[in-house]
This record gives structure tokens, C-alpha cells and sequence, in this order.
């Protein structure tokens, strides 16, 4: 039976975050609740870090923060009884209170317990967050955002001057450790600060520093992308079930030639390319596939795809 968070009442940002329920920068914000034993007084301030071991917190509990936890924990990065994830309901809660992890329904509570934090909220809901938690951001503190859109420049001017903030946008297959992760900086954090941040990322698949300006594109390459890989692949899936294939051997045969293809790309270094013309013999099966594809403009329309999320995720940067 899962142990229920404890009955704090949340502020007004939190009770606006419970209408928030999805992907990446999921609002789902929490005194801590200890497993066995019970809630932590929201308010009360004990030291951060305990026999020196990384304490990570999480405003905000969706799948985004969920992926994140699970990949740390499970590449032994952090203990889950060290992560504390805040929500203003229990609804996404179950999921870190069955990984071993601590929860609450006060956001403030995360930042009094750990130092590095991830801010896992919608964009919209962001900035109230912010202005509910800022009394209790140290210089000691890292803040880290998942939330989409919402650039360096903007949580700097929300967040007391000083704070070391970085932003970062992960996808959902962080939840079994093959994400694809890339992160800025922002001026007050240094190398410090980006290698806690990488180390700990690390472990939920491949985390890449890269300039900000990558960062919405990555969005609509990786964050949006595993969708049109889900498409694609039920797609793939389907075309066997109507040549007469079991639809759970079409799924699982889909899903591992998809596996397969990635894995050669990353590990021989080749271009898609030269990889899809090495399939293609002269007058085989696979060119006249190929044909198919090209007539119904694929290529095209995955690239539009790319760039209509892009341009999606700058716009929501702007509000």
C-alpha cells in the first residue's frame, strides 16, 4: 500500500498546477512524506545535505521528473530516500512514492531539504511557481528547468539575483535510461555546476551541454520526436498485421527493428544514408518500399514536423 503524502495544504500556484497532467514540464508539485515514518512540518529548515550524499529535489512530479528520478536511481547517481518531489495532489505522486522517494504537497519544502532542483512544471504555470518558492533559493541552491520555451534569460529575471540556473530538456525515454538530454547554462553557474548536472543526467541516457539556442530545437527533434517514432512504429506494426501477422509479434518485431537501426547509427558512426543504401539492393523489396515512402512525401513531412515544434516551443517561450 503506498504511503499517502502528508495533508499540507498547497498555495495558490499549486492548486492551479493540478489542472496541468502530461508531457515534458509536467506541473505536479509537496511537508515530505517519509516512507515509515511521518511528515515533515512544511517550514521547517534541517540541514540539506546529509554525510555529504546529493539530496535532488523535484517541483513538480509528471513523467518528465518521473523518467529523470527513475534514471538516477537506478544507475545508483542519487538514493531514492534522497529525492523529495512536491506535487498539489497524489495523483503523480504514487509514482516516486513506489520508487522509495519522498513526497510533499509544498513546493517550498523541496528547496529546504535539497540543493539541487529540478523544476518540473508547465511554462504557464512557471513563474507563479517561482514566485512561491524564491524565498527559499540560496546562493548553495542549483535550479535546474525542464519547463519548455522558457529561456535562461526569463527564470533569471524570476529568480533572485545570483542563483545558479540551468535549463534542460530531457524526453520520455529517460524513463528507461535511453533519454536524449541536452542542457545550458545559465551566467552564474560554471563547470561546477554543469558536470553535477551531466553526471547525474548521464544516467538516463545520452546528456549533452550545448549552446541555448539548441535547446527548442531539440524539442522538436528528441522531446517531440519519440511520437513520431511511435507513429511510425505502429504504423510499421500495422502494415504486418494486414499481410497477416499476430498484431503483439508485429509490435514487438517493430519495435525492435527500430531499436536495431538506432543502435547501428550510434554505434558505427555511419550517416542514415549510407545505412539505408546499404539495404537497398538493385530491384529488391527495400527500393520499392523506399519509392512508396518518398511518393507519400515522408521525408517532407518529418521535417516540417520538426520545425512546426520548434517554432511551437519558441512561441511558448514568448508568453
Amino acid at each position: 500500500m503506498k504511503p499517502a503524502p502528508a495533508d499540507i495544504t498547497p498555495g495558490a500556484a499549486n492548486r492551479e498546477a493540478e489542472a496541468g497532467s502530461g508531457g515534458a514540464g509536467e506541473a505536479d508539485g509537496a511537508a515530505p512524506h517519509v516512507p515509515g515514518r511521518g511528515p515533515l512540518t512544511c517550514g521547517r529548515r534541517p540541514g540539506m545535505e546529509a554525510r555529504g550524499e546529493l539530496r535532488v529535489g523535484f517541483v513538480g512530479a509528471g513523467r518528465m521528473a518521473q523518467g529523470v528520478a527513475r534514471g538516477a536511481v537506478r544507475a545508483g547517481k542519487v538514493k531514492a530516500a534522497n529525492i523529495l518531489a512536491s506535487a498539489p495532489s497524489d495523483r503523480n505522486l504514487g509514482a516516486f512514492q513506489d520508487l522509495g522517494c519522498r513526497t510533499t504537497h509544498c513546493n517550498s519544502e523541496v528547496l529546504q531539504h535539497c540543493t539541487l532542483v529540478f523544476l518540473a512544471t508547465k511554462p504557464h504555470l512557471l513563474p507563479g511557481v517561482l514566485q512561491e518558492i524564491s524565498p527559499a533559493i540560496t546562493r548553495d541552491h542549483i535550479i535546474v528547468s525542464v519547463a519548455a520555451g522558457v529561456t535562461l534569460q526569463a527564470l533569471q529575471q524570476l529568480l533572485p539575483a545570483g542563483t545558479k540556473v540551468l535549463r534542460v530538456m530531457p524526453n520520455l525515454p529517460c524513463m528507461v535510461q535511453e533519454g536524449a538530454v541536452v542542457f545550458a547554462r545559465g551566467s552564474c553557474a560554471g563547470e561546477q555546476e554543469a558536470a553535477l548536472l551531466k553526471s547525474l543526467l548521464s544516467a538516463c541516457g545520452l546528456c549533452e551541454e550545448t549552446p541555448e539556442s539548441y535547446i527548442d530545437i531539440h524539442t522538436g527533434v528528441s522531446g517531440s520526436g519519440v511520437a513520431y517514432v511511435y507513429l511510425f512504429a505502429e504504423a510499421l506494426a500495422e502494415g504486418a498485421v494486414k499481410m497477416g501477422m499476430p498484431s503483439a509479434l508485429a509490435n514487438k518485431i517493430a519495435a525492435q527493428t527500430l531499436l536495431g537501426a538506432a543502435k547501428m547509427i550510434l554505434e558505427t558512426g555511419e550517416h542514415p544514408a549510407k545505412l539505408r543504401s546499404d539495404v537497398s539492393t538493385p530491384g529488391g523489396t527495400t527500393i520499392h518500399a523506399l519509392h512508396e515512402l518518398e511518393k507519400g512525401a515522408l521525408r517532407a513531412t518529418v521535417m516540417n514536423a520538426v520545425e512546426v515544434a520548434t517554432v511551437r516551443a519558441r512561441e511558448l517561450g514568448k508568453r
